[in-house]
């Protein structure tokens, strides 16, 4: 894409600004509306990266367009346009006149800011970073390289490669999990390091790192290895600043330590807190203590060498390279025109799977999770006790896999093992509590048990509401739980009402074209559906359908799933040569991009064969409703439901066919196979 020098015949690419690991951005002239525009570029994977890969990079960069082009703020940098040119994803933005912080220590010979300066900058990251917060997002990358000052004085945050929605539980999952943790180690606050929930307390926990860094030149454990790095965040207390620095105010030194408290509850409540602080702190008044209201810990010296921790660093830690502080956080291409800075920081964790049917791959990954998990709680439990806050993480981390690998009922005991432990130590409405209680209503559901499911859905959704507020991100996860388990209690006018509700919540915070938000109008699709109303459905996956492509492209899974709910409803309004046609084209973009044998391809495969017989085609739908049955019975057993329903399927052909005996056979057989019921696990 470099050499043709324009993209989609708008952007011309004129000046190479920065590189990473991940892509290039580039200063660029837009030649429909004459102005200049930073062009960031994702670079192509190489060959030694695998499809999960390749895939998991795309989508947090699809994420970044997503998250920025939802946030509007002075403190944000302003996206203009995303695309996809020549196999090359690009993200247009803003060109912005100034310089990172990284670059601004760079050029003061790594000597810290002009303390005006430092805390004019706190104040207008802590007011972006309010700003963000409130909609939901939280950065989770927060680093010099990634907050520009501008010529004019402007703090603006920039790079939302790996945001996501905050306060613990993914929106984009039923099941709450925690992914591998991402970052930069220098700035990682000690609930990323130990994989633990991560809320919008943790980007105040970076920006405590990001403000020691420019107040005294170097980040507060600046140690030659990783693990020394990780270790000092999670165990060492940091020392004062101004023992550094004795010219900074006490206010500042006092806003700092408490931005780096180890745990979040000790932090400022949030970015509005903290601006707030700053403010008083500005005016010379006494800012007001922590949340605890308790003087920070006595400084510890640091050494070379840090404590031994009490319990062990997760298994991502002993690989994890150092990253880098604001000294050399960038290798620019030379030459590079630093005139027009732009974040050039591309980051590379790896994000966690969406909530699809597991690969091989996955359930690969689920197995050593479940396993590495299982020996952190032993260890944690002899170092610290059953009932610490860090075991029981660690055990419900393990209740998770055993959840990806369907072991519910295994998944149930242990949240419920986790969940009156919770109940203990923190009380019933504490929001670690609430996750426990999310997460055993998920498993309570995937158990059948759908009455208690539903119940205690319902009461974690209102206490929720109470405690965090009826729009919070936790909140509307278990809303949309409640209407999934209402759908498959056969209540469908209340599931229709509830993913409304969440629709139009996610909407309002999210955005129209966020993940979240059109998963759950694929489900307001199915609810329109069962109660008969195919025409509205029709419609809804018709723009939704559009709006998959424009976002995701027209072979990403999403997008083929509510192609697929197009061609159900015309099969139901009885268009079935339009179903047919439809129901062709998601099997072979499934079998194409999923595999011939993956579940949703052979929905799709048995979707043709419904079309097939509508349409009087007998011999052609049996020959494909028994490739579905055989690939069931080869991947989940001949007494799956699942299977079952395959060869009831195939029956019901026979029988179309006048071959009666044959039919008469296969539905004795499968009778008998359902009394069986399927073997265990």
């Amino acid at each position: 894409m470099a050499e043709t020098r324009l993209i989609q015949s708008r952007y011309r690419l004129l000046d190479l600004i920065g590189r990473g690991g991940m892509g290039e951005v580039w200063r660029a002239r837009d030649e429909a509306l004459g102005r200049q525009v930073a062009v960031k570029c994702l670079k192509p994977m190489s060959a030694q990266h695998d499809e999960d890969h390749t895939r998991i990079v795309r989508e947090r960069f699809r994420r970044e367009a997503r998250v920025a082009a939802a946030l509007q703020h002075r403190g944000v940098t302003v996206v203009h346009d995303f695309g996809e040119y020549e196999g090359v994803l690009y993200l247009v933005m803003e060109l912005l006149d100034g310089r990172n912080l990284s670059q601004l220590l760079e050029d003061n010979a790594q000597h810290p800011l002009p303390v005006d300066d430092i805390v004019d900058i706190a104040e207008q990251v802590a007011d972006a970073l309010g700003y963000t917060h409130q909609q939901g997002i939280v950065h989770r990358d927060l680093k010099p390289a990634n907050i520009m000052r501008l010529s004019d004085g402007t703090v603006k945050i920039c790079d939302f490669g790996i945001a996501r929605p905050g306060h613990g539980i993914p929106v984009t999952s039923r099941l709450t999990g925690v992914g591998i943790a991402m970052g930069t180690p220098h700035y990682m606050s000690p609930e990323q390091i130990s994989g633990g929930q991560v809320d919008h307390r943790s980007d105040l926990y970076s920006l405590g790192c990001v403000l020691y860094e420019i107040a005294t030149g170097a980040p507060p454990f600046d140690l030659e290895d990783s693990w020394g790095i990780l270790v000092g965040h999670r165990d060492t207390p940091p020392e004062p600043l101004r023992s550094h620095r004795a010219e900074l105010p006490g206010f500042f030194d006092r806003v700092v330590l408490d931005l780096l408290a180890k745990t979040p509850e000790e932090r400022p409540a949030d970015a509005h807190d903290l601006r707030r602080r700053i403010a008083v702190g500005r005016t010379g008044e006494q800012p007001s203590l922590g949340p605890a209201g308790e003087a920070p810990p006595a400084p510890v010296a640091l050494s070379g060498r840090t404590p031994a921790p009490a319990a062990p660093l997760p298994a991502w830690a002993h690989t994890m390279t150092g990253g880098h502080r604001a000294t050399g956080a960038v290798t620019p291409p030379a030459p590079l025109d630093h005139s027009a800075g732009l974040t050039l920081a591309w980051t590379t964790g790896t994000a966690p799977p969406g909530p699809r049917a597991p690969s091989p791959s996955r359930r690969d990954r689920a197995e050593n999770a479940l396993r590495e998990f299982g020996r952190i709680a032993e260890d944690r439990a002899r170092a610290l006790g059953p009932e610490h806050p860090e075991t029981l993480a660690a055990r419900q981390q393990m209740a998770y896999a055993l959840g990806r690998l369907g072991r519910h009922t295994e998944a149930h005991a242990l949240h419920a093992a986790v969940l009156a432990a919770r109940e203990h130590a923190l009380g019933p409405d504490h929001p670690d509590t609430l996750r426990c209680r999310h997460n055993l209503a998920f498993s309570l559901s995937r158990l059948g048990r759908l009455e208690d499911a539903y119940r205690m859905a319902h009461d974690v959704a209102a206490a929720r509401a109470r405690v965090l507020g009826a729009d919070h991100p936790d909140t509307l996860v278990t809303l949309y739980e409640v209407g999934y388990t209402l759908g498959r209690l056969g209540r469908w006018t209340e599931a229709l009402h509830t993913y409304r509700r969440v629709a139009e919540a996610r909407t309002r915070l999210l955005g129209s074209d966020h993940p979240d938000t059109l998963a759950t109008r694929y489900e307001i699709g199915i609810s329109l559906g069962r109660l008969g109303r195919s025409a509205d459905a029709l419609e809804l996956y018709r723009a939704l359908v559009a709006d998959r492509t424009r976002v995701n492209g027209p072979t990403d899974p999403e997008t083929l799933r509510a192609r697929h709910g197009l061609g159900v409803n015309l099969g139901r309004l009885a268009r079935w040569d339009e179903a047919l046609a439809e129901a062709r084209a998601v099997c072979g973009g499934r079998e194409h991009v999923l595999g011939p044998d993956h579940p949703d391809t052979l929905v799709s495969r048995r979707e043709v064969a419904v079309a097939l017989g509508w349409l009087g085609r007998w011999t052609d739908a049996l020959a494909l409703y028994r490739q579905v049955a055989d690939a069931r019975t080869r991947l989940l057993g001949p007494a799956h439901p699942d299977t079952l329903a395959g060869r009831d399927d195939e029956a019901h052909c026979l029988e179309q066919l006048g071959r009666a005996r044959e039919a008469a056979d296969l539905y004795r057989e499968v009778a008998v196979l359902r009394e069986r019921g399927p073997a265990p696990l």
